[in-house]
């Protein structure tokens, strides 16, 4: 099999950022070189057996040399693999990203790129910081801020950088700002012209320190800003103070992980993202086939024997529709039967396949359901409930309590899946990166539990946590975790809600986050 290198451009760290293009890549790859600026959430969308090679900077340690990247790239190609390189921001934007490519042309090898958004147009812009303006400035210059000492001769024109009016973005310039500064000064920079150096920028954990040439280096070593950052010099850094939307809303530093299903997740996390937080996409339940479709297909066989159909998550309702369509049998035989569900989600999917609920349970638990279909009266009454393997048992036990007969069929099993990227959250939740874990099911905390803790080692006692729900809420209460949210509603609304105003609340009376 003929194997093939794409170099990716992974963008300034915003995950959001990442080209469609890219991510159909990442999903292809069967290994991922990749640089230690990459989020990490981005390879939660690898293949589960893909090869996951870290390189570069390790956030400052240990250097991975590019003559040792391009012998692991030309191996994996050679052996036949499809080879992702991952970088941050544009492969082709000091990130060596022309000599890599050049190697593998060298040798032969089938080559594709996939531009990035760089972090010199994006970062800026997350810190509302136009690079040109009409009245401001009318052109920009993008440069390196550090070259090796060993370098026999610099390449970067700092002569000609120094002409009042343009931009100037400088990229990796935390480590040599001071003597970068010099230089502009040097070259004709006036001391008073406005500098801004923004770290982690597009980031919950980006920052931006304000100043001038005169005293910006100073300002960044008193914060402490360490890389990755990124510099803008020039005028229209003084637009920021009006223009800078992603610091103004409401979630923004927040940094939460979102345990549903990847579709839920994405859209939870698309939900948060809109309020400025950063949500990591991290499934712990993937949802699978049942070890077995006999008991409920001998249920779906017989349609005119059941009075009910109760539906106690919108994956049960998917499950049950699937399996009618794979068994060729037309939904209009359950014309006799009522239909029952658990909470206003698991009722809006099943309206969206033409179903119409008869009763919902206004709170998210089983007891609740049962007792609304008390009042429907369902003594004598057959009841099918198609739902997933090792469900809690409340609920037909409180219907069979009230004289119903009922059918469970396994429809599907809530299953512990690959997850490539729960080193980084693990490493993240040590670091105490992480604001809120979001639970919205039992399922979802115990494979949590055993990504997190059994398997990575981090002890969860006092994590905070969101919940949807009392069932989920005392599960993770039962590891130990501090719910801090629990949505007084049943839904993925309310819980984005309910962590909104968490967290209002929260900015009046200080913060905490991550493991105490």
């Amino acid at each position: 099999m003929k194997g093939k290198l794409v170099l990716v451009g992974a963008g300034p760290g915003d995950v959001g950022l990442i080209t469609c293009a890219g991510l159909r890549w990442i999903e292809r790859a069967e290994v991922i070189v990749y640089d230690y600026l990459v989020n990490p959430s981005l390879l939660s969308w690898a293949k589960p057996d893909a090869e996951l090679i870290m390189t570069g900077k390790h956030g400052g340690g240990p250097r991975v040399s590019q003559s040792e990247i391009l012998r692991i790239l030309l191996a994996q190609v050679q052996a036949g693999r499809i080879v992702v390189r991952l970088k941050g921001g544009d492969p082709f934007l000091f990130g060596r990203g022309g000599e890599e490519l050049e190697a593998a042309v060298r040798a032969g090898i089938d080559v594709e790129v996939v531009p990035g958004v760089s972090s010199a147009l994006a970062v800026p812009a997350y810190a509302g910081i136009p690079l040109t303006h009409r009245e401001i400035s009318s052109s920009v210059a993008i440069a390196t801020g550090y070259e090796y000492p060993d370098k026999p001769d610099l390449v970067v024109p700092w002569e000609h950088l120094g002409h009042h009016g343009q931009t100037l973005v400088l990229l990796m310039t935390q480590r040599q700002l001071r003597m970068n500064v010099e230089r502009l000064l040097l070259a004709g920079r006036s001391p008073d012209t406005p500098v801004a150096v923004i770290q982690w920028g597009t980031r919950a954990r980006q920052r931006t320190v304000v100043g001038t040439l005169a005293n910006i280096a100073q300002l960044v070593e008193q914060a402490r800003l360490a890389p990755p950052v990124v510099a803008v010099v020039g005028d229209v850094v003084q637009l920021r103070e009006r223009l800078a939307w992603f610091e103004r809303k409401p979630l923004f530093g927040r940094s939460l992980v979102i345990t549903r299903p990847r579709p839920e997740a994405e859209r939870l996390a698309a939900s948060f993202g809109e309020l400025g937080a950063e949500a990591i996409v991290f499934p712990t339940i993937a949802i699978a086939p049942p070890e077995s479709y006999a008991h409920l297909d001998a249920a779906l066989a017989q349609p005119e024997d059941f009075d009910w159909v109760v539906f106690t998550s919108a994956n049960g309702v998917r499950a049950f529709m699937e399996r009618l369509c794979v068994i060729k049998q037309d939904v209009r035989r359950w014309h006799r039967a009522r239909i029952a569900a658990i909470g206003s989600e698991t009722a809006r999917v099943a309206q969206t396949f033409g179903l119409v609920v008869d009763v919902v349970a206004q709170e998210f638990r089983a007891e609740s359901l049962a007792d609304s279909l008390g009042a429907q009266g369902v003594a004598g009454k057959r009841i099918l409930l198609p739902r997933a393997a090792g469900a809690r048992q409340v609920l037909p036990e409180r219907l069979r309590s009230l004289g119903a007969q009922v059918v469970e069929a396994e429809a599907y099993r809530s299953v512990l899946p690959a997850a490539p990227n729960s080193f980084f959250v693990a490493q993240a939740l040590s670091r105490g990166e992480i604001d809120l874990v979001i639970f919205t099911s039992s399922s979802t905390v115990h494979h949590f539990v055993q990504l997190i803790r059994d398997q990575q080692g981090v002890a969860l006692e006092r994590l905070p946590a969101a919940c949807i729900g009392p069932v989920t809420a005392g599960t993770a209460r039962g590891y130990g975790f501090d719910v801090q949210v629990e949505a007084k509603q049943f839904t993925a609304e309310a819980l984005v809600r309910a962590v909104l105003e968490h967290f209002s609340t929260q900015k009046k009376g200080g913060v905490s986050r991550g493991i105490p």
